[in-house]
């Protein structure tokens, strides 16, 4: 018997004992049974311990199974921050349903696009988007089931509390066959044309979730409160992370500096998470709404490359940020600005700088790599060279529904290439200096929009600023500055900042135009910038 045999014997192969799929469903009904008695959200006035919070995702997904819906059906959740949209992300995969938190943010001919794309079989909406949801179902053209969160439903449609009683909170609920059943479905910003649909797996979210959990050193004392939206990569999966952890959510309607400050001091917060805009909103808020805590704070972000100047900022305000790097279609982080020893001892702004880096990859991403997109080599890790960053892991979506040549496409060669380039530091650090397509090629150099954006972001008048290529008959493409000011910024003209870039940066890379004004941004708060290269076309 050879030694590869001889580990494989038939008595050695897995079994109902030793093996069970991976899910994020037994996070919960694990909590429920260490913790009963915990707290496990609050939302508003509303309390609920562990022990409940398994009770209503239980009959959730029995009233879902009454109604007929099972294995691969979709469940569309229209809702904020609220509890009901994290009882969703039990109870409908505990019904082996696959969950669509739809994005607030789009309008009703966007949601009915998703609605249909994604078959759902049910709709859940909350009472403040109920007008959306009607004009959304108008557009769609077909009925579908509602229930509403809503004391007094409007639309015909079933109070929450009313389904929830439907259920039985002692049902029996199957957990996944195979891990690789898909248990949500999220879609890309679309930001031209149509959104893709991301499947996610059972297993890359419980995998995910605990990367998550290892990453940002959650415990049953942590506090998380829900400043990223819960319809934006299911949270970042924090939504089981959490609930892994037993730590308690609290729910927040909208992102209000007020609020977010309000709501760290009342219930201690710990944890949280956002893009770099709700960083900026933090910083840039009247400092009549602003508060020292006691505790120390630990902030998330990612989505985009936050500039050190933002970091640096709310470091000062007591808060520590750790810098993540991912995309829908990882399941939100696959990539941490992980601390090493003697960085607390550098100034402030070494490091920020430091800080502001990408970095190395999450606990359960198996391999991240910055290649040449071509040769698929490795570039040299010495922070100039460019390539294009790949990722392999289990923390990835099985890919885009109903669209095959797109998934073949993104998983070209047995790697997942995500359209944004960077740079390799010696440390083995990853720095993103740009998406593919925002690079700005200048009479044959490459200049990096975020390293002319970090510069812009230092001038003591700038709040945001967004760069983009504007075409040029000579150098082919020069950057072009879109600046939003301070509420209380001096004046400022578009001479001073070129001035101030030309001491912050190499003279090629100086916008020759600025603009001021509002920046157009997505429905997740990301920066339009497609939509900016095409005013930069009109800028003379």
């Amino acid at each position: 018997m050879s030694a590869e045999d001889r580990y494989d014997a038939p008595h050695l192969r897995r079994n109902a004992a030793n093996f069970a799929a991976l899910s994020p469903l037994v996070f919960l009904r694990r909590s429920a049974a260490v913790y009963p008695e915990k707290l496990a959200i609050i939302d508003g006035a509303a309390r609920f311990t562990y022990g409940e919070f398994y009770a209503r995702s239980c009959r959730l997904a029995s009233a879902l199974k009454g109604r007929g819906i099972g294995k691969g059906d979709t469940v569309a959740v229209l809702a904020p921050n609220i509890h009901p949209l994290l009882e969703a992300h039990f109870g409908v995969p505990m019904a082996g349903a696959v969950l669509c938190a739809l994005n607030t943010r789009l309008d009703a001919a966007g949601l009915a696009f998703i609605l249909a794309h994604g078959e759902a079989k049910l709709l859940i909406a909350d009472r403040e988007f109920l007008p959306l949801a009607r004009a959304a179902l108008e557009k769609l053209g077909s009925s579908l089931p509602l229930v509403e969160i809503a004391e007094s439903p409007s639309l015909g449609g079933t109070p929450y509390e009313t389904f929830l009683g439907e259920g039985d909170p002692a049902a029996p609920f199957a957990m996944p066959g195979d891990e690789w059943q898909a248990i949500a479905l999220n879609y890309t910003s679309g930001t031209t044309g149509n959104p893709k649909g991301v499947v996610y797996h059972h297993r890359g979210a419980f995998l995910n979730a605990l990367g998550n959990v290892l990453t940002f050193g959650l415990g049953p004392d942590s506090v998380y409160l829900w400043t990223l939206p819960m319809f934006h990569c299911n949270g970042w999966t924090y939504s089981w992370a959490v609930t892994a952890a037993a730590g308690t959510h609290v729910c927040l309607r909208r992102v209000d500096p007020e609020r977010v400050f309000a709501a760290i001091a009342e219930h201690r917060v710990t944890h949280l998470c956002g893009a770099p805009i709700v960083l900026t909103m933090l910083v840039h808020a009247p400092e009549r709404v602003k508060r020292r805590f006691e505790q120390v704070v630990e902030v998330a972000t990612g989505g985009a490359a936050p500039p050190s100047a933002v970091i640096e900022a709310m470091e000062k305000m007591g808060f520590r940020i750790t810098h993540l790097y991912g995309l829908t279609e990882s399941y939100g982080p696959t990539t941490h600005c992980a601390a090493q020893e003697g960085w607390e001892e550098l100034p402030l702004a070494e490091r920020a700088r430091l800080m502001a880096r990408q970095g190395v990859r999450h606990v359960m991403l198996e391999r991240q790599r910055v290649v040449d997109p071509d040769t698929m080599e490795d570039v040299p890790a010495d922070a100039k060279t460019i390539g294009e960053v790949v990722l392999r892991s289990n923390t990835l979506m099985k890919g885009y529904l109903k669209n095959g040549e797109a998934t073949e496409e993104v998983f070209d060669r047995g790697w997942f290439h995500t359209g944004d380039l960077a740079v390799m530091h010696e440390d083995g650090y990853i720095e993103i200096k740009d998406r593919s397509k925002d690079i700005i090629i200048s009479g044959g150099e490459n200049i990096s929009s975020l390293e002319v954006e970090e510069a812009l972001y230092r001038h003591p008048q700038v709040m945001e600023a967004a760069v983009v290529a504007k075409p040029d008959a000579f150098w082919g493409e020069t950057p072009c500055a879109f600046i939003t000011l301070k509420p209380d910024a001096l004046p400022t003209t578009g001479e001073d900042i070129i001035l101030f870039c030309r001491d912050h940066l190499a003279h090629f890379k100086v916008p020759r135009h600025v603009v001021f004004g509002l920046l157009p941004k997505t429905s997740t708060g990301k920066i339009q910038k497609y939509e900016l290269r095409e005013r930069a076309k009109e800028v003379s």
